[in-house]
């Protein structure tokens, strides 16, 4: 359970240094062939949950359940 925590730990941690990055060189979200929005876009109207990145196993479950029901 440790490895999988801190596997989302690195994740989270990869996802805002993307974000700021692009954020950086202001280069827009690519958007989808079909003109509507990208996969990104819907998924963050959905309100997804934040990892805070605590070493508590049930609230890193809990943040993986929450995550799941939105896929």
């Amino acid at each position: 359970m440790q490895g999988l925590v801190q596997s989302m730990q690195t994740q989270v941690h990869t996802q805002a240094a993307l974000q700021a990055q692009q954020a950086q060189a202001q280069v827009p979200a690519p958007q989808a062939d079909h003109g509507g929005p990208s996969i990104m876009e819907r998924f963050k109207r959905m309100s997804p949950p934040s990892f805070k990145g605590k070493s508590d196993p049930l609230l890193a479950e809990s943040w993986m359940g929450e995550i799941e029901k939105i896929f």
